[in-house]
Formats: C-alpha cells, sequence, structure tokens
C-alpha cells in the first residue's frame, strides 16, 4: 500500500513537471494566433512585433543554463517553484500590458520563469527515475517541448473565439501557474547534486550577447533602406555576434580548468558527436520558428481570419503528435540515426510542399500533416537518445545544452523569418503598377493618392483594410493580386529555409552515422 502511494506520488510529480514544460514551451506557439492582433492594438509593424516572440525565446535561451545550475546547486524543486511563480507573474503583466514597451518586458520576466523549467525536469527524471525509464521520460519531455509550440496556436485561436480578446491567451496561465505550485509543493522530490563551486556567469554574459548581436543584425537586414549605413552597420553587429561567440568558446575552455561550472561543457564540445548534436538541435530549433508563422500564413495566403488561423495549425499539431509517438517507436526498432534520415525526407516533402503547393486549402491541410509527422519525428527521441550517448556521464548537462541549442536556433529564426515576410511585402512598390496592368489598367492613370496609402511595413490588418476601403472595384482588384503575390514570396522562403535545415541534418547523420554507432555501443556497456 504505501509502496502504491509513492508510485502515486511519483507519477504525480512527473506530470506536474511535464506540465511546467509544456506551459512554458506553448507560450512559444500560443501567441503567433493572436500575432497579427496584438501588431495591430499596439500599431507596431511585423518585423517589430515579431520581437514578441523573438525575446520570450532568447529569455529562455539565456535563462536555461542559469537556472540548470541554480537549481543543481539550491536544489530543484526549490526552483521549480520560483520559476513557476516568476512565469506566472510574468503573464500576468503580458495581459495587461497598457503598451508594446511594457509588452516586451513582460513577455521577457515570463520567459525568466519560463527557461529552466526544461532542464530542471530533464535533470529531475535522472536523479529520480530508475534508468530502465528515463529513455521514454526524457523522450516525452523533449516531445512536450516542442509539440506544445505546435498546438499553442489553435489553444490561441480557441480563447480568441471564446473570449474575443489576445489578453486571455496569458491570463489563461495564472491560475494554472497557481495550481502548479501548490500541487509541486506536494508532490516534488526535492533534490540537488554537487557542483563546482563558481557559476558561469561570464559565459552566460559572452553567449547573450552573442546571440543579441545577431539578433539585431537580423532585424536591421529587414527593416534597412537604400543606405549603405545600415547595411555596414548590420555587418559589423554579425562580425561582432561571431568575435563574441569565439570568445565565449575559449573562455568555456579555461573555466574547466578554473573550478567554474561551464554553461557549456568544453570538453564534451570536442566530441565530434556531441558537438554535432548540438549543430542539430540548433537548426531543429529553426523547425518550430517556422511554424509558429503558420497562422499568419493562413490569414495572409489563404485569407483566414484572425480569430481561426490558428485552428489551421490542427493538422500539423496532430500530426505531430503521432510523429513524435512514432519517433520513438522507430528509434527503439531501427536506432536514432535512421529515424533521422525518414524524418528529414518526410520533412523535407512535407514544408517543400507548403512552400510551393499551398495555393488551395486542401493541398494546406495535405501538406501539413505531413510536414507534422517530420517535425515530430525529428523533435522527439533521435535527438535525445544521440545526445544522452555521446555524452557518456555528463548526460544531465549534454540534455541541457541540447535544450539550449535548440533555444538558439528558435530564438534567431523568428527574426529571420520576420526579415523574409517583410522583404516579401516590400515587393508591393513594383507589384502594384505590374497587376494594375495585368488588369488592364495604366499605371499612370491611377491617383497616387490611391497607391501611396499602401504601405508595405504597415501591420497586415491595416494593410488589408486600406485595399478594402479603395473605392474602385478594379483598382482594388489589382491590389489585393499584388497583395496575394506579395504574400506568397513571403512565406515560401521561410518554408525553404527549414527545408535546406532539414537537409543539413541528414547530411550530418550520414556522415558521422558511425561514430553515432560507437557512441551507443558505449552506452550500452555503461
Amino acid at each position: 500500500m504505501v509502496a502504491s502511494q509513492k508510485q502515486t506520488k511519483i507519477n504525480l510529480a512527473f506530470i506536474v513537471l511535464l506540465l511546467g514544460v509544456f506551459m512554458a514551451a506553448l507560450d512559444n506557439g500560443i501567441i503567433s494566433a493572436a500575432l497579427t492582433t496584438i501588431n495591430a492594438s499596439f500599431e507596431v509593424s511585423p518585423v517589430l512585433g515579431s520581437w514578441g516572440i523573438t525575446i520570450y525565446t532568447l529569455g529562455l535561451a539565456v535563462t536555461t543554463p542559469i537556472v540548470g545550475k541554480l537549481a543543481d546547486r539550491y536544489g530543484r524543486k526549490k526552483l521549480f517553484l520560483i520559476e513557476i511563480t516568476i512565469f506566472t507573474i510574468g503573464s500576468l503583466g503580458v495581459a495587461l500590458s497598457p503598451n508594446f514597451t511594457f509588452f516586451l518586458a513582460a513577455r521577457l520576466l515570463q520567459s525568466f520563469g519560463g527557461g529552466g523549467l526544461f532542464i530542471i525536469a530533464s535533470a529531475h527524471v535522472i536523479s529520480t527515475f530508475s534508468k530502465v525509464r528515463q529513455g521514454s521520460m526524457l523522450g516525452l519531455l523533449g516531445g512536450m517541448n516542442g509539440i506544445a509550440s505546435v498546438i499553442g496556436p489553435n489553444i490561441g485561436s480557441f480563447l480568441i473565439d471564446v473570449t474575443g480578446s489576445w489578453h486571455w491567451l496569458f491570463l489563461i496561465n495564472v491560475p494554472i501557474g497557481a495550481a502548479l505550485v501548490v500541487f509541486g509543493m506536494k508532490t516534488l522530490k526535492e533534490t540537488k547534486e554537487a557542483v563546482m563551486s563558481k557559476i558561469d556567469y561570464l559565459g552566460i554574459t559572452l553567449l547573450s550577447l552573442s546571440i543579441l548581436s545577431v539578433m539585431f543584425a537580423i532585424n536591421l537586414g529587414a527593416a534597412q533602406g537604400k543606405g549603405s549605413s545600415l547595411e555596414w552597420l548590420m555587418l559589423a553587429l554579425l562580425v561582432l555576434g561571431t568575435i563574441i561567440f569565439a570568445g565565449f568558446l575559449f573562455v568555456e575552455k579555461r573555466q574547466e580548468t578554473h573550478s567554474v561550472d561551464a554553461i557549456l561543457p568544453y570538453s564534451l564540445l570536442t566530441k565530434p558527436t556531441y558537438a554535432m548534436t548540438m549543430v542539430m538541435a540548433l537548426l531543429s530549433g529553426t523547425f518550430i520558428g517556422a511554424i509558429i508563422f503558420i497562422p499568419s500564413f493562413a490569414q495572409q495566403v489563404l485569407g483566414i481570419s484572425a480569430a481561426k488561423s490558428g485552428y489551421w495549425m490542427t493538422p500539423l499539431a496532430l500530426a505531430s503528435g503521432v510523429g513524435a509517438g512514432g519517433g520513438g517507436y522507430f528509434v527503439d526498432k531501427m536506432g536514432p540515426v535512421k529515424t533521422l534520415v525518414l524524418a528529414g525526407v518526410i520533412y523535407i516533402f512535407g514544408f517543400g510542399g507548403l512552400a510551393f503547393f499551398t495555393a488551395g486549402k486542401l493541398a494546406f491541410i495535405l501538406f501539413s500533416v505531413i510536414a507534422g509527422a517530420g517535425f515530430g519525428f525529428v523533435l522527439g527521441a533521435p535527438l535525445t537518445m544521440l545526445t544522452s550517448n555521446a555524452a557518456g556521464s555528463q548526460k544531465g548537462s549534454a540534455l541541457g545544452t541540447l535544450s539550449v541549442a535548440r533555444q538558439i536556433g528558435l530564438t534567431l529564426s523568428p527574426a529571420l523569418f520576420g526579415a523574409f515576410i517583410q522583404h516579401g511585402f516590400n515587393k508591393m512598390d513594383s507589384l502594384i503598377p505590374e497587376k494594375l496592368r495585368d488588369h488592364g489598367l495604366n499605371p499612370d492613370d491611377v491617383s497616387s493618392e490611391t497607391t501611396n496609402q499602401i504601405d508595405p511595413t504597415d501591420g497586415y490588418g491595416k494593410l488589408q483594410n486600406t485595399i478594402d476601403n479603395i473605392s474602385d472595384p478594379a483598382i482594388q482588384a489589382a491590389v489585393q493580386d499584388a497583395f496575394d503575390t506579395a504574400a506568397q514570396s513571403a512565406y515560401t522562403p521561410i518554408y525553404l529555409f527549414t527545408v535546406v535545415m532539414a537537409i543539413a541534418i541528414m547530411a550530418i547523420v550520414l556522415i558521422f552515422q558511425k561514430q553515432f554507432h560507437r557512441d551507443a555501443k558505449k552506452s550500452e556497456k555503461e
């Protein structure tokens, strides 16, 4: 009876951890259902609005290693409860934001609360559960961490439908967060780990500055005009980010010899298979970044209303859940290497279809299902297993840096994809005269007052309203055609970019497959 009660408490503890990871990851995706609406409510452009996603993922990437180390030092239960509390307060701040600056600040606070939940949960599983159960539980945590970002838009659309306000997307976190604190206090067991005497504050600072430099460079690339000054500044920031990252690697190598708890295990990074899992994790983070923009794609390309756009994530979300489970099954049957190759083929076919063959809604649903299955395969067990095998006895640190690497990919990609979108809509200046001629109209005969109202930097809602208010039906049809063409060209590069990333992952896993197999055999003997 006592053993049964203990087992129930352990299972409840894992559910609490799983829900915490799910809630933090959910806010990567839930915002995308209302991204256009939020941008319109604060009257900001798509590029600036993408910082609502970017600053959250940046905070997650920076906070993850810090909290992981603090949890090892002061107790994982304690840090889990603190993290949930901060996340809940941040969510309330986002919901009550009076302006965009406050909104971004609250999103950053929210990310500080969500950043360490995955690594705390992973470390808790490793320290609490038997080795026989660890694999499936870690795979479930990893899959939940990715899939939550996918189903977020569905939940977002549902909440907007029911409440009529985007604020409830974040208010819903408040009662859930409070419940997790209560149940966490009752069910979680406190665990700690012997750690080195110093935390790697210098490494954390350098990594953060490197990511920020690259992010600002990408955003400048989207916003720059014809002048060369911004181009040079963008290049300077990219170079600066690279130099800082090189300095970060040097510092991490030095920290391991100075009794500092380095956030990046440099000794592991020198192992080719571990380094390659980090690269693949970073590339896979861009997949989540691309999926975040699917509701916007549904609005601007398929003509779905903002309130309903998140529902168009449903096929991909359901397929990704099946794919995550399938990924674990195929890893058991044929190993992580072959599973990743299979996942890559499925992903390429699905997202390649989204890039080129989604003029109709039926085609969009079909390719979404295929893409979701490939996405679920990649983000489930294979990468977690490869990392665990490569890490040897340092599995806890390795899984933490796996999460950081994926977060870096997810942090950088929204800024890049926002730049793609802005670049696509900037083509409207040349597309409008072209489409006017296609519709049998002479651009010179069209009032400049009419066409000058079309500003590609306006948010989607404002831009579409401007087009809808054009009084001449023929001109309106031509301008709408220009908008539709620009929208398609804005989103196609996003999906093609992730196809290239999937090809890169397949290439890496095939090139290093013998080394990965040796890691697996060595891990079985440990």
